[in-house]
């Protein structure tokens, strides 16, 4: 019997897989990561599968890793996430377009602006993973020694928020009246001057274009730490998430639902998406020996790295044969650290099975044949683990077309995932309304 609730699908696709060794797997496109050719074809798949979003992540810093780790990297170069969606903004015509801006590095009138022009090149498909970026290495590319303190970045961007979204309703939505006759272009009494003064920006607006097609771009946010979670609540319109199991899920899912309930707003307007790493085989014997063969292209240079990243410590000089020793807390990202070293102590893992495994994909995963990945994925919609999941495909193009062919067909079966997109934005797409302009009444 079909349920009530439907499924949400994003597609994780910026690197296009984010396990280290996915670029060396056998068929795989070495290039998938920087080659349109290749990334206009994952999008045009996903889109036919009736995606919700073609997720970009990003990130500011190339030096991030010892040398020896990232010469093994398939991230060194990537797109730039605006320049390359308004390019498959030209080649789609219904699947979401979201990506990654920081709160940190970037201004406010910069972000309104991209996101209000990408809105409207597609159609009102965009959306903006707002971010603080935990990176400390990205700050030496800006002009700064050091990195913002974690809970002052996460003030930073709620009062960023509050200035990207007042400047997208600059203008009301009818204010452009291109009267040929009179003469006038837009109507000034239809304008609003923002002229914001807090405590960290200074912004004056309005904006240099009209509202966008959905009045707001939808709001993704990524944070799980506590700081991460309030803002969410108050400000998202859906939450990229890393939860380990169905148990963390449904913490997090009655969590961040509830601070939305005290903030004020209705809980459906606000989609949780897990990451999901998935891989499909034809049997779960096949499935496995898929996700074995992967974890063999992760190099040892690679895994230590990634581990030092996730702890935001290095570990080059801890015995790799050892426990993991206790790790103090760094301004690199808290959940991403406390999920690593909850996994170390609960599985007993060494220092060096640790970083394997954080070099491969250490997150949720979904590895079996397409029955047991819809059975997982119907399991935390039912429960309320989730709305759906931010897919992760282990390596392209096969393991994207696998989900395709054989994950999605079976969500269909069991009427938990649409068969065709009902509407043309992303917000119809997520079944969120459209926001209300503040300063004009009609929009």
């Amino acid at each position: 019997m079909p349920q009530s609730r439907q499924l949400h699908l994003g597609a994780f696709m910026r690197p296009v897989s984010l396990h280290t060794g996915a670029w060396r797997y056998p068929g795989a496109y070495p290039d998938a990561n920087f080659n349109f050719r290749h990334l206009k074809r994952f999008v045009q798949t996903l889109e036919k599968a009736c995606f919700d979003a073609f997720f970009m992540a990003d990130h500011l810093a190339v030096l991030n890793m010892p040398v020896n780790a990232l010469k093994r990297s398939h991230t060194a170069t990537s797109f730039e996430p605006f320049t390359l969606l308004s390019a498959l903004a030209s080649v789609t015509e219904r699947i979401g377009l979201i990506a990654t801006a920081s709160t940190t590095f970037d201004e406010p009138y910069h972000i309104a602006r991209r996101f209000a022009s990408l809105d409207h090149l597609s159609e009102g498909r965009a959306g903006w993973n707002l971010v603080t970026t935990s990176n400390p290495d990205a700050a030496l590319n800006f002009g700064r020694d050091e990195h913002m303190e974690h809970d002052e970045r996460y003030r930073r961007a709620h009062e960023f928020y509050d200035v990207v979204t007042g400047l997208w309703d600059s203008w009301a939505d009818d204010a452009f009246v291109q009267d040929t006759q009179r003469g006038l272009f837009f109507d000034p009494a239809k304008l609003h001057v923002l002229d914001h003064k807090g405590e960290y920006l200074s912004v004056r607006g309005p904006l240099n274009i009209a509202r966008p097609v959905q009045g707001w771009p939808v709001v993704v946010q990524a944070g799980s730490s506590e700081a991460g979670r309030q803002l969410a609540a108050e400000t998202a319109d859906a939450v990229f998430t890393a939860q380990p199991n169905l148990a963390a899920g449904k913490r997090f899912y009655a969590d961040v639902k509830g601070r939305m309930e005290r903030a004020g707003r209705a809980r459906e307007h606000l989609k949780i998406l897990p990451g999901a790493f998935v891989v499909v085989g034809d049997s779960r014997d096949e499935a496995q020996e898929k996700r074995a063969l992967l974890d063999t292209f992760v190099h040892d240079d690679s895994g230590f790295a990634s581990l030092s990243i996730a702890l935001g410590h290095d570990v080059s000089s801890f015995d790799p044969d050892g426990p993991l020793p206790e790790i103090p807390e760094t301004n690199a990202s808290r959940s991403a650290r406390e999920r690593v070293i909850d996994m170390a102590r609960a599985e007993g893992l060494t220092v060096r099975q640790l970083a394997q495994r954080v070099g491969g994909y250490s997150g949720l995963q979904m590895v079996g044949t397409a029955t047991d990945i819809a059975d997982e994925m119907e399991q935390w919609l039912v429960e309320e683990g989730s709305d759906g999941f931010n897919v992760m495909f282990p390596y392209l193009p096969a393991g994207l077309d696998d989900v395709v062919a054989k994950v999605v067909p079976e969500l269909q079966r069991r009427g938990i995932f649409r068969r065709a997109y009902e509407g043309s934005t992303l917000r119809e797409h997520l079944g969120l309304p459209r926001p209300a302009n503040r300063f004009f009444a009609r929009g």
